[in-house]
């Protein structure tokens, strides 16, 4: 069902008391735009206002039609976090994530009121929303499980269609996959991502995701056996052959990630940013 007001975007409901906003913010690493999603009837919680635009700004308020009194956030990245703060001081809502860590593309602007212990519970309009600790892609990641669905809110954590960046030092590949496991063993009935559409078939992507990255570890490793003592850039070639050279430089990223997994592991080490494996 999509409904639309004056120069507002398209609101999808998704079930009853569930919908969906896409803040206008199209890009190859936000696909269509930032889900911000609407949770409850006779009062609001917003998750993931998403950028400081001020459309998006307003058909959330407009939708909303009721009064809004939360809003979560899964991480502080800034596709995703930036306008929780000024929705916050238009609506008197409380603000409710994990501060920014230090680094770059983090919003420092976003100051919660209340930060989710893992199994924190905000009970609403007679349903309960429980916070879900998945630190990997950021290590401030939370996702939301919507009891009354059981539908899991991922953000960035899985996301639709694709795989999300992991960017050491904040992105950590070991906490991502194990973060992953944690998902699939709570058995939801749909995962609602940050970029894209619903994803039914949980099992099966979640799979997908951690045999894709463990692939990828492997091809690591096999780079690493013919090309000791190699930096992380001189070592994309061997491992992305796959990918596009344009996306080399984030490839890097994520190969950095999976070459700390490796030092994590006892696999692999670094002298002056130089990789070999261990004896194996």
């Amino acid at each position: 069902m999509s409904a639309f007001g004056p120069e507002l975007e398209p609101l999808t409901e998704l079930s009853p008391g569930i919908r969906r906003l896409v803040a206008p913010n199209p890009s190859m690493m936000t696909g269509p735009g930032t889900n911000t999603y609407l949770f409850g009837t006779s009062e609001i919680a917003v998750l993931d206002p998403g950028p400081i635009i001020d459309s998006h700004l307003d058909s959330i308020q407009h939708v909303a039609a009721a009064p809004i009194r939360w809003i979560l956030v899964t991480h502080t990245h800034p596709d995703h976090s930036p306008a929780a703060m000024a929705l916050a001081m238009a609506t008197g809502a409380e603000l409710i994530g994990i501060p920014a860590p230090a680094g770059e593309h983090q919003d420092m602007t976003f100051r919660p009121d209340r930060v989710p212990a893992d199994g924190d519970e905000l009970v609403m309009d007679n349903i309960a929303i429980t916070a879900v600790r998945t630190p990997g892609h950021a290590s401030n990641h939370v996702c939301y499980l919507h009891d009354k669905n059981n539908w899991l809110f991922t953000g960035d954590h899985v996301i639709d269609g694709s795989t999300v960046v992991i960017n050491p030092p904040d992105g950590n590949m070991k906490q991502y996959i194990e973060s992953l496991r944690k998902v699939k063993a709570l058995q939801c009935a749909a995962l609602a991502p940050g970029h894209g559409d619903l994803i039914r078939d949980v099992d099966r992507v979640v799979d997908w995701i951690v045999d894709h990255r463990l692939e990828r570890e492997a091809k690591v490793v096999a780079a690493l056996r013919s090309n000791p003592g190699t930096a992380p850039c001189d070592l994309v070639p061997h491992v992305y052959k796959d990918v596009d050279p344009r996306l080399f430089g984030l490839a890097e990223r994520s190969l950095l990630a999976h070459l700390i997994k490796l030092d994590e592991d006892g696999r692999a080490r670094a002298t002056n940013d130089r990789w070999q494996l261990l004896a194996e």
